[in-house]
C-alpha cells in the first residue's frame, strides 16, 4: 500500500471524525436547549403555583380578620391599616413574581427561536445539496393571485408551498384559502423552478397599471 493511499485514507478519515464531531456537538445543542426550555417550563408552572397560594393565603387572612370582628358589630369593613398591609404585601409578591414569570416566559421564546433557526439554518443547507431550496414569496399589490384560492394558484412540479404568513400568524395550505395582499407564501422546491416562480412574482410586480 503506498504512502499516497494511506495518506488519502488518512485525510478521509479525519474529515469523518470532524463531521461526525460536529453532529455531536449538533445533536448536543439542541438536547441542551431542551432540556433548557423544559426546565423553564417547570419554573413557570412553579411560578403560577406561587402565584396562586398567594391569593389563597390572602383570602384566609382576610377570612380571619373578619371572624374576629365582635359579633352583632355594626361595623361594615375590616381595620383599615391591618387591610392595607395584608392587600400591600400580597400585591407586592404577586407582582415580583409577575416579573420573574415574564423573564422566564422571553427566556422560553429565545430559545424556540434559536431551535428554530438553527433547523431551518441545517434544512437549507441540505437542500443546497440537492439544488433546492425553501423560499419566502410576498403577494405584493397587483399581483395577480390576489383573491384567488390556493388551488388556482399553478406551480411547477417539485414546488411544494409549505405555509402562508398572514401578519404573526402560520396559516394550513388549504386549498380554499383565499389570497390576500402581503400575504407571505413559504415555498420548497428545486431552485429553477423556484426562480420560475420569483420571475412571476417579479412580474406582477413590476407590471403597471394599463
Amino acid at each position: 500500500m503506498s504512502l499516497e493511499l494511506l495518506g488519502r485514507i488518512q485525510q478521509e478519515l479525519s474529515i469523518t471524525g470532524s463531521a461526525i464531531y460536529e453532529t455531536v456537538l449538533a445533536f448536543a445543542e439542541r438536547v441542551n436547549r431542551k432540556v433548557q426550555v423544559l426546565r423553564l417550563h417547570s419554573q413557570a408552572s412553579n411560578l403560577l403555583s406561587q402565584i396562586e397560594q398567594v391569593h389563597g393565603e390572602l383570602g384566609r387572612q382576610l377570612a380571619t380578620l373578619c371572624a374576629k370582628r365582635p359579633p352583632f358589630s355594626h361595623e361594615s369593613t375590616l381595620p383599615s391599616d391591618q387591610l392595607e398591609r395584608l392587600l400591600g404585601q400580597a400585591g407586592d409578591r404577586i407582582q415580583q413574581l409577575k416579573r420573574t414569570l415574564l423573564s422566564v416566559d422571553s427566556h422560553i421564546r429565545e430559545l424556540k427561536l434559536e431551535t428554530i433557526h438553527h433547523e431551518l439554518l441545517t434544512l437549507q443547507q441540505d437542500l443546497s445539496l440537492r439544488a433546492a431550496a425553501i423560499e419566502r414569496f410576498p403577494v405584493l399589490q397587483g399581483s395577480p393571485v390576489i383573491g384567488r384560492t390556493l388551488a388556482e394558484v399553478a406551480l411547477p412540479a417539485s414546488v411544494r408551498l409549505v405555509t402562508v404568513l398572514r401578519g404573526p400568524f402560520l396559516l394550513q395550505p388549504d386549498v380554499a384559502l383565499v389570497l390576500r395582499v402581503d400575504d407571505v407564501l413559504v415555498m420548497i422546491g428545486m431552485l429553477a423552478d423556484l426562480e420560475q416562480v420569483a420571475a412571476e412574482f417579479a412580474q406582477a410586480r413590476n407590471a403597471k397599471p394599463a
